[in-house]
């Protein structure tokens, strides 16, 4: 993260401030106030402030039309060259969506919603297929379902392309994912099938249900999202 010499000035000051604020006034020299301020940066919430590839293009085409529109441009070529400027930002804007796919709003998607279907959940995607996995490696084929589906969802919410809101159902979780991922729409269906059977209607899960949950759950991360969808009962 490149920063100028006043960008690390003004958070070693920010740092020493807090600091001073606990234990006393503190003057760091050149050399320590440079490594304050690089581990405040370090914090995750700093990266909330970085812009994704999206922000970037954004900002990189409205800045061109600003100095396209704004600079004279006489003689009868003129008009046409401004068509096919704005021609050639659309056909870039195009090839963006093609390889990032539609934005997401990676800013929403890092506060980590604490349910899950109903229960307080607060870990990650990575952390519940860990788990599930654990449980899997032991048999205990319930808790394997229950934990990779929700690593399924969690997944969603984290990639900023499905919300699951305090409430919502596995069903309707399934429902609005199957808008995002059309392609998908079958399997998300049975896995929030084998999650109700072992979570709610008490039914012996097996390793062929894991199995089925693991995997859509795999097609899901490997897919590219069409749409953004909310979750709706």
């Amino acid at each position: 993260m490149g920063l100028s010499a006043v960008a690390l000035g003004a958070v070693a000051t920010s740092v020493a401030m807090r600091r001073a604020a606990d234990a006393g006034p503190v003057t760091p020299d050149g050399e320590e106030a440079r490594r304050w301020a690089e581990q405040e940066l370090s914090d995750p919430v700093y990266d909330i402030a970085e812009p994704t590839p999206f922000d970037r293009i954004a900002q990189a085409v409205s800045e061109f039309f600003q100095r396209l529109f704004s600079t004279e441009l006489s003689g009868e070529w003129g008009s046409a060259v401004a068509v096919v400027a704005a021609i050639v930002v659309i056909a870039l804007i195009a090839v963006a969506f093609a390889i990032w796919g539609v934005p997401r709003s990676s800013r929403r998607a890092r506060g980590q919603s604490p349910t899950l279907f109903g229960e307080a959940e607060g870990r990650s995607a990575a952390e519940l297929r860990s788990a599930a996995a654990s449980h899997a490696r032991n048999a205990d084929w319930d808790a394997a379902i229950v934990l990779h589906f929700r690593a399924l969802a969690r997944g969603c919410f984290e990639r900023g392309v499905v919300d699951t809101p305090p409430g919502a159902t596995v069903h309707a979780f399934a429902r609005a994912a199957a808008r995002v991922f059309p392609d998908l729409g079958d399997e998300l269906e049975q896995a929030a099938t084998a999650f109700d059977a072992v979570r709610y209607l008490r039914r012996p899960g097996s390793a062929d249900l894991y199995r089925q949950v693991a995997e859509t759950d795999a097609a899901v991360v490997a897919a590219r999202p069409t749409v953004r969808a909310e979750v709706s009962a």
